[in-house]
């Protein structure tokens, strides 16, 4: 998504100013208007466009390499993508995954061929081509496999954006081609930097003599979220209302008025969705409550399956917890249970209580680890295969014909409950699967088991 861009604004910035600068009517968006020109009017992104930034220093060297931008909405990505464009004396193509197929990449990049070989032919030149592609997670592979032999011939220097992962959503060759740049949410205090430029630069505000309390500004730069698209639009539309009421003072009632509640940046889809929940997993595996609470509201008021939580709740309980606190996983399913048979706004409680309950119980995760070491015996030694004395037995002449069972010793019938008999093939590769720690109730399992071993090891030497 670009920083600012002509068209495809959100629903916020839609509006348009209806007064008049120098009696020209200001019919594009305030964004639009404001959009940065260079490096040094670019705010946030310092690691990118800072006079040491590597890329701004191979950029003004003439080295343009392909690259994939990506990061969250509204910080900058086609912005930049033109600002690399104009220091490059390169022709610039703006095309969106959403709106164009693979047919249009084409034309293109015949276009651009076309272009290479007149200017070669006229002035011995190369003007280059950089064509940005938004949302270029929108292709699948092998459309997004028709860039590659272009990018490699020199046709064109591509510049994909995307706000998801790209190592999830962009092919590994395309990958190997260019290189990634991680734009990162930008600051309160950067979005502020945006508006106050937007109310005294010429190309903004600064004709209509609107003063802001810097109270309105800091509540604008809360609510964006980090998005300076979202936050410019929002100025401008409070700027309509207080010039249309001849008041011209941007104060707290105004920015309330027009911001309404404002949606925490939370996309069930994207990129945030599972930092957020890797977020809250993590702050529960570690014990710290108010983390997890603080994590678990934020997904619930962005709009997240409270089911989705309840069985994360499940899952933690017996991957973190087991059996330090076996009553963890009782805790949690009966949390699933009540946001299936309470719903919402109530079952934040119960979930609330059982993520709680996880975050401030003794951990261990030694069932998890048993799970993935029996797992990959599975995988990578032969099938064992089951002892006879283990086989089941109710067969008629399973026993006597098959010798299904025979030598089985019943452990009720045993000293103490212990039997002692191989449960795997003598010949088996074996190892300790589940080692027991000494947190919580999982430490009187180890007590016990090593009581069992140490018991059967006397037996034996009777």
């Amino acid at each position: 998504m670009s920083l600012f861009p002509d068209d495809n604004l959100s629903a916020t910035s839609n509006s348009r100013s209806s007064s008049t600068q120098s009696g020209v009517l200001l019919s594009r968006p305030l964004a639009a208007r404001m959009r940065p020109r260079n490096f040094d009017e670019f705010v946030g992104q310092k690691h990118l466009v800072g006079s040491d930034a590597p890329l701004r220093r191979a950029v003004q060297a003439g080295r343009v390499p392909s690259a994939i931008f990506f990061g969250p909405a509204g910080t900058g990505k086609t912005t930049l993508a033109r600002i690399i464009a104009k220091n490059s004396d390169a022709h610039f193509e703006d095309f969106s995954a959403v709106t164009g197929g693979v047919a249009d990449v084409r034309k293109i990049i015949a276009t651009a061929k076309e272009r290479q070989t007149k200017e070669r032919q006229q002035t011995d030149s190369n003007t280059r081509t950089i064509l940005f592609v938004d949302e270029i997670h929108r292709f699948n592979r092998a459309q997004q496999d028709a860039f590659l032999p272009h990018v490699e011939d020199g046709t064109i220097i591509l510049i994909g954006a995307t706000t998801e992962n790209p190592l999830a959503t962009v092919n590994t060759p395309l990958l190997s081609r260019g290189r990634l740049f991680r734009f990162e949410t930008l600051t309160q205090d950067d979005i502020k930097a945006l508006l106050q430029r937007a109310l005294t630069d010429e190309r903004g505000l600064k004709s209509l003599e609107i003063k802001a309390d810097d109270e309105a500004l800091e509540i604008i730069a809360w609510s964006a979220n980090g998005d300076a698209r979202w936050a410019l639009g929002a100025l401008e539309m409070a700027s309509d209302l207080v010039v249309a009421s001849q008041h011209r003072v941007l104060d707290r009632a105004s920015v309330t008025e027009v911001i309404g509640k404002r949606a925490l940046s939370y996309d069930k889809s994207g990129d945030n969705h599972y930092h957020m929940v890797s977020a809250y997993i993590k702050s529960m595996r570690g014990g710290d409550a108010d983390a997890a609470l603080y994590w678990m509201a934020r997904m619930l008021e962005g709009g997240e399956d409270p089911m989705f939580i309840a069985r994360r709740l499940v899952i933690q309980s017996a991957e973190d917890v087991g059996l330090a606190n076996p009553n963890a996983l009782v805790v949690c399913m009966a949390a699933l249970q009540s946001v299936e048979k309470i719903g919402m706004p109530e079952a934040a409680i119960p979930l609330a209580q059982a993520t709680v309950y996880v975050a401030t119980s003794p951990k261990s995760n030694a069932c998890y680890v048993a799970l993935h070491r029996a797992q990959d015996a599975v995988k990578n030694q032969p099938p064992a295969e089951v002892p006879h004395h283990l086989r089941a037995a109710s067969i008629k002449g399973a026993k006597k014909l098959l010798g299904e069972g025979i030598d089985y010793i019943y452990p009720h019938d045993e000293p103490d409950g212990i039997a002692k008999q191989d449960y795997l093939p003598p010949d088996f590769k074996t190892e300790t699967y589940y080692e027991p720690t000494d947190s919580g109730h999982e430490a009187q399992i180890k007590a016990r088991l090593e009581a069992w071993e140490k018991k059967l090891k006397d037996n034996s030497k009777k």
